[in-house]
């Protein structure tokens, strides 16, 4: 947690958030529950997608439209190919935050604060920037309001219409070697629409809206608690920063305070599990976090890294099987796959992130378990962070376009290429819900 060093400005900030309009809603977060319940059932199945760390300059209309078309189009390639319903969650409108190993980073002779992400310092390497300053938690209020309002304007305006799959297409997606296969996907639900209709002689309904959710990781607890309310005609907390937030493990100690804080709240939770954690650590946290074994309540994020989790997931699927819990299983093929280049670059190999999805699928197939979805950094931008992928990037092609201050996201391309991996891993195998 951050020191800030005016314990005052620190109390103003947190009563002006605390009268401040919630973010989301009770409802809401009950619809998305119900929603996570079903893909613990193989009923849907989990898309959740976004920023490794928004920034405040981030929050501007061309790369929030760019970040949700990017998700749809994911999801399109899911819903087609799966034959399920996707939930379909935005890791944005509140990712402000971001973990530290250490607290203080040095330069040369020089020794500052570790940039912790908008929400708490800013990330120019001088005193001042990264001084915690909690008037940051009312700035990041506001951005998030301002993107959670123009994502909803988008579905609510037509944004996600079925009848027009061809709008969400990003102007560079013409140069991707998968532009032909995807191209034909559109056109076949596209057809598959105007046939229904023809058929029913009437328009078909709710096909141009979406449900879509937001989540962040609830690591600055002073601004999680401010905006966790109580609400009418409904029993106890809910964080209303979110939909759906999550913890790491490096928070997710069983006496530790963000655990003691989710275990409070009835939004619907996730924890992120490494290689290092054991069965029965995970068994006492679904005790604490999920007493009455709920449906919807609780996800268990795996990043262990394509060259661990055949070694270290099974018996963590195993205890949980064996003790008859009621969890949902995500992929995090991103964070275990981390490593730098040769010249100097933070980079993750698309092979790892796939190799890791596909060993997913089938550790859970070989255990009797259900991978019921994914969790990815992403962005809806051009850029070159990842190696790899339908157009090969390489390591001198990191320095054409890397943009993120934090880790290595996804472009567009290798995003939609994950998306068709898992249509084709699932058809090779089981079927969805089997």
């Amino acid at each position: 947690m951050p020191t800030y060093p005016d314990a005052a400005a620190l109390k103003a900030a947190l009563d002006e958030l605390a009268r401040l309009p919630p973010l989301v809603t009770s409802w809401e977060i009950f619809a998305l529950k119900k929603q996570l319940a079903q893909a613990q059932e193989g009923k849907r199945f989990l898309l959740q997608g976004g920023d490794c760390a928004e920034s405040f300059s981030d929050c501007q209309s061309g790369l929030i439209s760019n970040r949700l078309k990017v998700l749809l189009q994911m999801s399109l390639v899911l819903v087609h190919g799966l034959q399920l319903p996707v939930v379909r969650v935005g890791r944005f409108a509140g990712q402000y935050a971001k973990p530290r190993s250490t607290d203080m980073e040095t330069r040369g002779e020089i020794t500052l604060p570790s940039y912790r992400g908008d929400l708490v310092n800013g990330p120019e390497f001088s005193a001042a920037a990264r001084m915690a300053d909690p008037q940051r938690m009312i700035r990041a209020h506001s951005r998030s309001a301002m993107t959670m309002n123009f994502v909803r304007a988008l579905i609510d305006g037509g944004f996600a219409d079925l009848h027009h799959p061809e709008y969400w297409n990003l102007n560079w997606v013409g140069y991707s070697p998968l532009a032909a296969e995807y191209q034909q996907m559109v056109a076949d639900i596209g057809g598959a629409v105007r046939f229904m209709e023809t058929l029913a002689g009437v328009e078909v309904h709710n096909l141009n809206r979406i449900d879509f959710y937001t989540s962040h990781e609830a690591l600055l607890l002073p601004y999680e608690q401010a905006l966790t309310r109580q609400v009418p005609r409904q029993r106890g907390w809910f964080n209303l920063s979110t939909h759906y937030p999550w913890i790491g493990m490096r928070t997710a100690a069983l006496d530790g305070a963000h655990v003691e804080y989710l275990r409070g709240v009835r939004n619907p939770i996730a924890i992120k599990i490494g290689p290092s954690v054991q069965p029965d650590q995970l068994l006492r946290l679904i005790d604490v976090l999920n007493p009455d074994d709920e449906p919807g309540r609780l996800s268990f994020i795996h990043r262990m890294g394509a060259a661990q989790i055949a070694d270290k997931l099974p018996a963590l699927l195993e205890a949980v099987k064996r003790d008859g819990r009621r969890v949902l299983w995500v992929c995090d093929a991103m964070h275990g796959n981390t490593e730098s280049t040769s010249n100097g670059f933070k980079t993750r190999r698309f092979d790892n992130i796939r190799s890791e999805v596909e060993q997913s699928f089938e550790l859970h197939a070989a255990a009797g378990t259900r991978l019921g979805g994914v969790h990815l950094e992403l962005t809806g931008e051009d850029v070159t962070e990842c190696t790899g992928g339908a157009r090969e990037l390489t390591d001198i092609d990191l320095e054409r376009a890397y943009r993120s201050s934090v880790d290595p996201r996804l472009n567009y391309e290798q995003s939609l290429e994950i998306a068709m991996l898992i249509v084709r891993k699932q058809r090779q195998g089981r079927r969805p819900g089997s």
